[in-house]
């Protein structure tokens, strides 16, 4: 038994001689050694005592609690917390300027300089300090611009002592030390780049909302306690609470009373405004939501919004769309909406007796709103114009980098988890980082830094991505194109320790990439060829070979972590990789129906069945066993069985076929192919298998002007990566002989026609400019012009957002087989490209094109 402890104690100390604590791109500050010139934070068995002023704000008290319990977890003591400064030789004061006589006092005297946040927006400063004062040795001073910027230097060193912000939301255990000591110099993390950004949790039925009523008992201020916490330390500020069939003022009024005392600025929806929710309207208003035949019982149910909202920090949302968050009725005008927010902003200015322009209002270009935008329709210039996405992460507007900056600035409503057309997405994480980052890079470059907020849906499983987005919106200029895997890496490490990081950063890299090109909820026995470059079979094996290495993690990490591990990363690979080979088994029993081979296909039938119980078992394990039991109802949502955009009721297991064994012979077996293809970057791309199949990045020269460039963006898109000219702001270029273009070597079999499918990104025209254009060509012929933006909703945007991908066809003629050069034209800047691939008259029907290349493919 003794020799099984010390085995323990020493696989902990190896996991975690090198743990990484702090947020994914910041320097560390804490070491567990005692050095010169450092703070003892923990030592010898006690803790610093936490002095706090009398006028602190009551959000930065609640941070000090959470932090003196952060270090009760890490290092199994409790700090004091005095009321005075006597009687401490060291200690910590933590408190925002202007609001701690304390830290006052050392600025006044010159023991700080805090210049590098004094009139900053949630901005704070940690340093030591020596002999500060008559009988105190030291001080630790965590100081804040502003009440959140005192609240995300304490949440700071609670990530820094080694607990994650994700400790209670994804049961991530604390990374335990005995001694913990503070580094002598200046730390800090900026000013944030995005001034609002917060998360949307929607579409919440029937997981969300199953869950918070079992735990919680409805979606009061006991739960969303746990959302704000979460939110400050992942440094977010802002909040659309849930509204399916919820009213978070109306349900629990210490809602709205804590989420300002906490720090939290508070919004609604972008169809919901006067900080009213719909269910409000639904449970008080009397009359049509129609504001040129009820403008007077609307008026009165806005007055009441803004009556309760008082001096709480909020974010109004002006403006109004139909009710349910349906377009307006149809003979709805310009000149109404307008009249409709200069309304608004009376009662603004009447109830609040303050200028409106004083009061922070949104109004969201969602849907066909932005097309009002788009005619002409204006707001005052105070109010933050929210640009939004086509609902699948494509954005669908940006202003012009020539116009007039607004005082309300732009921002940006993004969306991972998505209910409508063509189908809704609410199950699992299908959102990379590299897409992420690709279209709120673009975001930020053509200044939409105002507010950014992501629609998460249930909250979990998406917090990886949350984390991303977040982290990204303070500091977008740390995380490059070539630091994403470093992203991944430090999120991992932050989470789990640095001994697996790597490995653990590599499966979220894999599973979010596989599960991006094609949502769960799209997912069918036709989605991959059964047949054609043994694509079916290569993309399951692949979700397989990803599960494997998971599980095999899973063994080996310390038990108490095992719970994190499988919510952030073993479960979706495992539910993944299940029904991915659920459809493939359901392929394969259908092509041996039709090819009369019973066996085998009552073998498929089976294992379809078999799989399809396995979805629930995975789902009940999540519900019921897993931690035990906290996260019941979470993974309620049903994904299999669509008939329409809407989700079914229950998961319907797909339709197969049995034979009787003794009614057909036939043997016939599908071939056999190697899984386990890598596309590989020869010298030059052969036709040897009548077509040739190029991943971007594989170019075998990348032509620039000084000016642009191109850039690889890692584990990006359906296949490798993704290349696209750079930076996002160039100007539209005349193609010319010595414009940016991509040269590609080829090696073509025969003369005559050939066809080239260039797969780009479904990126959309957000520059509205007629058009988002890349051009082809092979040696020195004309470039063919191409563009690639949709109109959302038209039949082309929905096969794009399908598939993730935009496949363009031109055809182009061959003088002579033979070495030739192909050539991808930068015209516009923001395409992406993914992968060419060349049909010179072999080219077969699949998902994601052929791999090359391998011997054994046909």
């Amino acid at each position: 038994m003794k020799r099984k402890v010390f085995f323990a104690i020493v696989l902990m100390s190896l996991f975690f001689s090198s743990a990484y604590s702090q947020g994914p791109g910041q320097a560390g500050y804490i070491i567990d050694r005692s050095e010169k010139g450092y703070f003892p934070l923990v030592a010898d068995g006690k803790a610093a005592p936490i002095l706090l002023s009398q006028d602190e704000w009551p959000g930065v008290r609640r941070a000090t609690n959470s932090f003196i319990n952060d270090i009760r977890s890490v290092a199994d003591v409790i700090p004091l917390l005095p009321d005075r400064l006597e009687g401490s030789r060291r200690l910590i004061i933590a408190g925002t300027l202007g609001r701690n006589q304390w830290i006052d006092r050392l600025v006044k005297q010159g023991r700080i300089n805090v210049d590098s946040i004094a009139g900053k927006w949630e901005t704070y400063l940690i340093q030591s300090v020596q002999k500060p004062f008559p009988g105190v040795e030291e001080v630790l001073i965590i100081a804040g611009s502003d009440k959140r910027g005192t609240i995300y230097g304490i949440y700071d060193m609670s990530a820094q002592i080694g607990v994650s912000p994700w400790y209670w939301w994804a049961d991530v255990p604390p990374k335990k030390k005995r001694a913990i000591y503070v580094k002598p110099g200046r730390h800090t993390d900026g000013t944030p780049a995005v001034k609002y950004r917060g998360i949307f949790i929607n579409d919440e039925a029937p997981a969300f909302s199953g869950w918070t009523t079992a735990k919680f008992g409805g979606f009061n201020h006991g739960m969303y306690e746990k959302v704000f916490e979460l939110l400050l330390r992942l440094k977010a500020n802002y909040l659309w609470p849930a509204m399916w069939g919820r009213a978070f003022n109306d349900d629990d009024k210490l809602n709205p009373v804590l989420a300002d005392e906490y720090g939290i600025v508070m919004g609604t929806s972008h169809h919901e405004p006067m900080n009213r929710a719909q269910q409000e309207w639904k449970l008080y208003g009397k009359g049509e939501w129609n504001y040129e035949t009820n403008k007077d019982v609307l008026e009165k149910f806005w007055r009441k919004g803004i009556e309760n909202m008082g001096a709480k920090e909020t974010i109004v949302t002006v403006g109004m769309r139909g009710d349910g968050d349906m377009p307006m009725t149809e003979g709805s005008n310009i000149t109404l909406l307008e009249r409709i927010v200069k309304d608004q902003r009376a009662i603004i200015n009447d109830v609040l007796k303050k200028d409106a322009s004083e009061v922070p209002q949104m109004w969201a270009l969602y849907k066909e709103v932005q097309d009002y935008y788009d005619k002409g329709m204006r707001v005052p210039d105070d109010v933050t114009l929210l640009l939004c996405d086509d609902n699948w992460g494509n954005i669908r507007k940006l202003p012009s980098l020539t116009e007039k900056p607004r005082k309300g600035g732009y921002g940006i409503y993004y969306h991972f988890d998505y209910v409508g057309g063509p189908r809704s997405y609410k199950w699992i994480n299908t959102n990379s980082v590299s897409r992420i980052w690709e279209q709120m890079h673009l975001a930020y470059e053509y200044n939409a830094r105002q507010l950014w907020v992501v629609n998460v849906g249930d909250l979990k499983p998406m917090e990886y991505p949350i984390s991303f987005f977040l982290d990204y919106a303070w500091k977008p200029e740390r995380w490059t194109a070539d630091k994403l895997r470093n992203y991944s890496i430090e999120w991992a490490a932050q989470q789990f320790g640095n001994h697996h990081a790597a490995e653990i950063a590599d499966i979220l890299i894999a599973y979010t990439r596989y599960n991006s090109r094609c949502k769960p909820e799209l997912l069918n026995e036709k989605t991959f060829s059964l047949l054609n470059y043994n694509e079916f079979f290569r993309v399951t094996s692949d979700y397989r070979l990803l599960e494997d290495r998971a599980k095999k993690l899973y063994e080996v990490l310390p038990a108490n972590y095992r719970d994190a591990f499988y919510q952030l990363v073993l479960h979706p690979v495992q539910a993944s990789a299940n029904l991915t080979e659920m459809y493939l088994e359901t392929a394969k029993n259908k092509y041996y129906i039709q090819k009369g081979n019973a066996a085998a296909a009552n073998e498929a039938a089976d294992k379809v069945k078999v799989l399809f119980d396995k979805d629930q078992q995975i789902s009940d394990y999540y519900n019921n066993q897993l931690a035990g039991g906290k996260w019941k109802h979470m993974m309620d949502q049903t994904h299999i069985g669509y008939v329409s955009w809407s989700d079914p009721a229950n998961n319907v297991m797909p339709a197969v076929t049995r034979l009787n064994p003794d009614s057909t012979k036939n043997t016939t077996s599908l071939p056999l192919y190697t899984t386990n293809l890598t596309a590989v970057k020869p010298d030059i791309f052969k036709d040897e298998h009548g077509y040739i199949a190029i991943e971007a990045e594989h170019f075998s020269r990348a032509v620039g002007n000084g000016e642009i460039r191109w850039t690889v963006i890692p584990d990006y898109g359906n296949t490798l990566s993704g290349v696209t000219p750079w930076p996002v702001t160039s100007a539209r270029v005349k193609t010319g002989l010595k414009t940016p273009h991509l040269e590609y070597d080829i090696d073509l079999k025969d003369s005559g026609i050939v066809s080239i499918i260039t797969c780009v990104s479904p990126t959309l025209d957000f520059k509205h400019q007629n058009g988002l254009f890349y051009a082809v060509s092979i040696d020195d012929e004309q470039p063919q012009m191409v563009d690639i933006s949709t109109r959302v909703d038209s039949r082309q945007w929905e096969t794009s957002v399908i598939g993730n991908i935009r496949k363009l066809t031109t055809r182009h003629k061959i003088g002579s087989p033979g070495k030739h050069v192909l050539k991808y034209w930068m015209v516009d800047p923001a395409v992406v490209l993914q992968k060419i691939m060349i049909d010179s008259g072999g080219l077969k029907e699949s998902f994601l094109g052929p791999v090359y290349k391998a011997e054994t493919e046909r």
